[in-house]
């Protein structure tokens, strides 16, 4: 067993360098509080929503967005009616150079996708194969516990938190993690010292 750093994984980055330091790493680490905050309310307010009347994604998007075109629908009417301005409505378009990135993009990752299932089932890579494998059953594991809602509600509030509080009391996690670490190594050391000894024992 090779020695224990005293950071997690080895890294030599910030956890705000890690999540990319950006926008995205300071909502996700509360430095955007007030965004943070909007974050966690809506997904714990969706959640009881989708839990206690028994909504699901679909059901819950078509009736916002039936609430929110009947909504428009009226305003334009009635400010017609009135001779009063329509509600201020960009026009909604797609560029073609957006839609060119996001082709892109897709396919990329379709591309990436495609060769690690390759790489799999020709059997060129057994590590790429034991890491995909054991993903896939934690993830049916972990699908067999809940729905797919509430799956997404927790990861979104697992999120929202872990990073956050790593992030807070980093010297103490790290510092526990690495006394473990050496613990581990102690216990490996002996252990292997004394298998080599009754080895040993055994041929003399």
């Amino acid at each position: 067993m090779g020695s224990c750093s005293d950071k997690l994984f080895n890294r030599e980055r910030t956890v705000h360098e890690i999540l990319g330091g950006g926008i995205f790493a300071d909502v996700i680490l509360w430095r955007n509080k007030n965004v943070s905050v909007g974050i966690v309310t809506v997904t714990i307010a969706s959640w009881m929503v989708f839990e206690s009347f028994a909504y699901t994604i679909l059901t819950l998007l078509s009736s916002v967005l039936l609430l929110l075109l009947s909504i428009l629908f009226l305003w334009s009417k009635s400010a017609s009616i009135l001779n009063r301005p329509s509600p201020p409505l960009p026009e909604f378009q797609i560029s073609e150079a957006m839609a060119e990135e996001a082709s892109k993009l897709l396919r990329s990752h379709v591309n990436k996708l495609l060769q690690v299932s390759y790489d799999i089932a020709m059997g060129r890579d057994s590590e790429l194969f034991i890491k995909v494998a054991v993903h896939l059953f934690l993830t049916s594991f972990i699908g067999s516990l809940m729905n797919f809602q509430t799956l997404c509600h927790t990861g979104v509030l697992v999120v929202m938190t872990v990073p956050a509080f790593y992030e807070r009391y980093e010297e103490y996690i790290d510092g526990s993690l690495v006394f473990i670490c050496n613990k581990a190594k102690e216990i490996y050391l002996r252990f292997d010292i004394g298998s080599y000894l009754e080895y040993k024992k055994k041929l003399s």
